[in-house]
């Protein structure tokens, strides 16, 4: 049995796995679509069949229902086969089918929810299976236990299998726009993301009740939510659906998780049978979770049930309940879970990222919510209780992390005497209220609020102007010239941000030297990891910085630390992007979406993957499908200290018309004013990746100035390489290629070569085409990739169809009359299809069609 992932991208949820299904269906393979309850599968093989039947094939339906499961023959006599009268028995149905399936032309047997099919039924598709060759697709739920007549129907010829998972945050947004008629903002695709777990029905039923309830508003073009909540009584409906397969024991554990919230296994237990918690995982109601500090806990999926549950009952219910469970739980012992290694390779991490994207990345969002939710409220407590430093910064540190309350934090730093405060904590509360300045007066009013500081409190000074030039520096630019080597016994805090200047300045060496016995810092406490893992990325060293951050990532999510996981994330998508492993990018960035905009400093982290998630999409794609990079902050400057925090690259990359010349114009402006304002690693990252896309010489001479004044070796090759390229040097290019030695930019060489065979292919150099085709199909060859070769194509890879791109292989050495006698179609039909494949692709003749297809797709 063949096994597919889902690999669905932004606005095409389901485009793929239909693509697939009929893929499948084509060489007469069947395909069996699983899925949880409301995840698509119906829908899914609804527009596999419906494109099917456009294509000539005769579609036999068999639709199992809930309330017909007990009557004999119920679903097959849906199909409204006539029978003689007397004979109605399983074989002679049987024989009416399979002499329906023997006639001429293409047939496809659709069985959906076959677990829902009566036995009688199921003896019918078996005799009818055993006799005819046809392909069937059926629907089934993920974690069903399959009867033997169910087995018996399924377990015939040749079988696919496409695994519906959860929708990420991309496929989200993208849902969310769908209905509603425009995009909404982080916080509610996030919310609406978490109370779904993923779940396409329930993304769907919840925003439209919402709507239906006056719970969103738009506002600027983008929808909000009006209210703290979105639950609403007109989704009662839809959980009580999803529920109504279970039986009465395991609602009632719901019930009593819902109230109880998300806890330790060994506590559940306590309260709920172990065979019904066995039973609400088996049927996906539960999600397991490993948590650094409790051990193994477990959360209700999708989180939507808790609040059906918490709503609908009566106060008086709730609080007996409440009770109850308080009174067994009253002794139970807290411990500690134990901790685990981390990994030491980079197989290791990436296998560990790849079995975490099988869990709820929901779920997992909604317990840091909740963990967040419930430390805010508890440190607000206490501080309104006793108004002292130490409580108001224990408060602000929770926003360091989590989704801020600027109201809430005002009357903190208004209200918090701070005449007996320590010098630390009144250090951390100034930093906050600076913070808290920017958004309005900008990086200039938060240095006037730690000048006024340094100025009353001399014997800070030395940490309040490396706050100010660290703060000045990240939404600013960077000081010209380079302070030095701090001085003997400066303060970590000094060190680590004469460091990160360093790193702005695309020396990391230097600040990984810096760094190097420095331990981390109390007021930024994640500022040396990151300067640590990013350098490492900076100097080349992509996978000891993929392992680092990944491991780091890993201990943040166990210890619920929503301010490391977001550091730690930017710096592993980097690595990720930067050596093709897209969808575990993807997936990274989408669990950081779905916790929603984080608090202090990491904002604009946030802001930089949701520029990043676009860039890829807006790389691959020319249709207008809505960016997930529209919910970043638009009033954020070009230029930035890292890649993404500046929108110039996402902005230049999205709005260029692909030109050579142009984009190589425009590119090198931009990488100019990057250098300008102090930030050299994110001009380099530019021109790296605009090198990629369109190879150019102006942007290809300002990145070898770039790395020569760096003192950066790693990327000689690639430079070489680029330049052969951009001097339509084919002899030394060959000889490059033929003497290239793997380094981290394998990956670079193979987005480089293809985006100039497609530039070739465009200007109509069908010379250098073949040259370069040549050329990239023997690097290729020569350097088998495990990841999705991109080529930053300005058509979509999917927008040919399996027909097209089999047409385009031959057509560069067979006419129109020899392609249609080898695949049985008329010449008039190859005609069309190079036709239609030439305006997607933007291809200039069929000898450049050829080229292009049979070095963007993989060979059939």
């Amino acid at each position: 049995m063949t096994v597919v992932n889902g690999n669905r991208r932004l606005g095409r949820v389901f485009d793929i796995e239909v693509q697939r299904i009929l893929d499948y269906v084509g060489r007469g393979i069947g395909v069996r679509v699983i899925g949880a309850p409301g995840s698509g599968k119906t829908t899914v093989i609804s527009s596999a069949v419906s494109s099917a039947e456009k294509t000539g094939f005769t579609i036999h339906s068999v639709t199992g229902l809930r309330t017909h499961r007990n009557i004999p023959y119920a679903a097959v006599k849906g199909l409204g086969m006539e029978m003689r009268p007397g004979r109605s028995g399983v074989l002679d149905l049987a024989d009416v089918m399979v002499s329906q399936l023997a006639k001429p032309g293409k047939h496809l047997m659709m069985v959906d929810d076959i677990q829902l099919l009566d036995n009688e039924s199921l003896a019918v598709l078996e005799a009818v299976r055993q006799q005819s060759f046809a392909p069937m697709i059926a629907t089934a739920p993920e974690t069903h236990n399959f009867t033997r007549g169910q087995l018996a129907v399924l377990n015939q010829g040749r079988e696919a299998l496409v695994q519906l998972d959860p929708l990420h945050y991309e496929q989200v947004h993208a849902l969310i726009a769908r209905v509603l008629g425009g995009p909404a903002d982080v916080d509610t695709t996030a919310r609406i993301l978490t109370k779904s777990a993923g779940n396409p029905r329930l993304i769907v039923r919840i925003t439209e009740t919402a709507l239906l309830s006056n719970l969103l508003v738009r506002r600027d073009g983008m929808w909000h939510m009006s209210a703290g909540t979105l639950w609403n009584d007109h989704l009662s409906g839809s959980v009580e659906a999803l529920l109504a397969e279970l039986p009465e024991e395991d609602v009632n554990a719901l019930h009593s998780m819902a109230i109880l919230g998300t806890a330790r296994i060994d506590v559940l237990q306590k309260i709920v049978s172990p065979d019904a918690l066995d039973s609400l995982e088996r049927r996906g109601f539960l999600s397991v979770m490993d948590d650094h500090h409790n051990g193994t806990i477990a959360a209700i999926s999708p989180p939507v049930i808790v609040d059906y549950f918490r709503g609908r009952r009566t106060l008086r219910d709730r609080h007996l309940l409440r009770s109850r469970i308080a009174g067994i739980l009253e002794s139970t012992p807290q411990v500690a879970g134990d901790e685990t290694s981390t990994a030491d390779c980079l197989s290791q991490v990436l296998s560990a990222l790849r079995l975490e994207r099988g869990n709820d990345d929901a779920v997992t969002a909604r317990h840091f919510q909740d963990h967040s939710a419930v430390r805010e409220r508890a440190r607000f407590e206490r501080w309104e209780a006793n108004k002292t430093a130490t409580n108001a910064a224990a408060l602000l540190r929770v926003y360091w992390g989590a989704p801020v309350d600027p109201v809430r934090t005002a009357r903190v730093l208004t209200e918090t005497p701070t005449d007996d405060a320590d010098p630390s904590e009144l250090l951390f509360l100034t930093i906050t209220k600076a913070l808290l300045a920017i958004p309005a007066g900008g990086a200039s009013a938060a240095v006037e609020v730690l000048q006024a500081f340094g100025d009353a409190n001399p014997e800070l000074i030395a940490d309040a102007e490396a706050a100010m030039l660290f703060l000045g520096a990240s939404h600013g630019r960077v000081p010209e010239q380079s302070a030095g080597t701090p001085e003997v016994g400066a303060r970590t805090f000094e060190v680590l941000t004469q460091a990160l200047l360093e790193l702005y300045r695309c020396r990391p060496t230097a600040a990984l030297k810096l760094i190097n016995d420095v331990e981390n810092d109390e007021l930024f406490p994640h500022l040396r990891p990151f300067i640590h893992g990013y350098a490492l990325f900076a100097a080349g060293r992509v996978d000891e910085s993929l392992v680092f951050a990944l491991d780091w990532r890993a201990e943040a999510r166990k210890n619920l630390d929503q301010f490391g996981v977001v550091t730690s994330s930017y710096v592993a998508v980097h690595g990720l992007l930067y050596s093709g492993y897209f969808d575990e990018a993807e997936y990274l960035m989408s669990s950081v979406f779905a916790m929603g905009r984080p608090g202090f400093v990491v904002d604009i982290l946030y802001d930089a993957m949701l520029r990043l998630a676009g860039l890829r999409q807006a790389t691959t794609s020319t249709t207008p499908t809505l960016s997930i990079a529209s919910q970043a902050r638009s009033e954020m400057p070009d230029v930035g200290p890292l890649p993404g925090i500046g929108k110039g690259t996402y902005v230049l990359v999205t709005t260029s018309d692909m030109q050579p010349a142009t984009f190589d114009k425009d590119a090198s402006k931009l990488i100019k004013r990057q250098l300008k304002s102090g930030y050299v690693l994110e001009a380099k990252m530019t021109a790296l990746l605009c090198t990629c896309l369109a190879p150019g010489r102006r942007v290809l001479d300002l990145l070898q100035k770039v790395l020569r004044d760096s003192g950066i070796l790693v990327h000689d090759q690639f430079v070489s390489i680029a330049s052969a390229v951009v001097e339509t040097d084919h002899q030394l290019l060959g000889l490059l290629l033929k003497h290239y030695e793997p380094d981290q930019d394998v990956y670079q060489v193979g987005m480089l070569l293809r985006s100039a065979l497609r530039g070739h292919v465009l200007e109509g150099d069908t010379t250098s085409a073949e040259a370069l085709a040549t050329a990239s199909s023997a690097f290729a060859a020569r350097f088998p990739s495990e990841n999705e070769q991109l080529s930053f194509n300005t058509f979509e890879a999917s927008a040919l169809t399996e027909r097209e791109i089999e047409i385009a292989a031959l057509a560069g050495y067979l006419s129109n009359v020899q392609i249609g006698e080898r695949l049985r179609i008329s010449a008039r039909t190859v005609e069309n299809h190079i036709s239609n494949a030439l305006r997607k692709t933007g291809a200039t003749s069929r000898t450049s069609l050829f080229i292009l297809v049979g070095n963007t797709f993989p060979p059939q």
